[in-house]
């Protein structure tokens, strides 16, 4: 498995399909809306500028919301990832 350095998390995208009326199918890159995804992987947390260490909140298996265009797409044994730094999720999915 990949490991993020830092303050990065690495994310699961669920793939989203929406069905229109006329039976159209949209992939999830169509809507304008933030996406979901599962936390697989977190680093160790940030270094401050006063050498202290700031440690993660988020953790493995947390459900998160992240803007559409955030972070950079990976792909490590036919799968697809998405990696950003912890400052970029919105919100963890309780």
């Amino acid at each position: 498995m990949l490991k993020p350095l830092g303050d990065r998390v690495i994310l699961e995208v669920e793939k989203e399909e929406e069905k229109t009326v006329g039976g159209i199918v949209l992939a999830g890159g169509a809507k304008e809306k933030p996406q979901t995804a599962k936390v697989v992987a977190v680093g160790t947390g940030r270094i401050l500028d006063d050498g202290k260490k700031l440690e993660m909140t988020l953790k493995v298996g947390d459900v998160v919301v992240f803007d559409k265009y955030a972070g950079a797409q990976v792909e490590f044994e036919g799968q697809e990832y998405l990696v950003m730094h912890e400052k970029d999720i919105l919100a963890v999915v309780e």
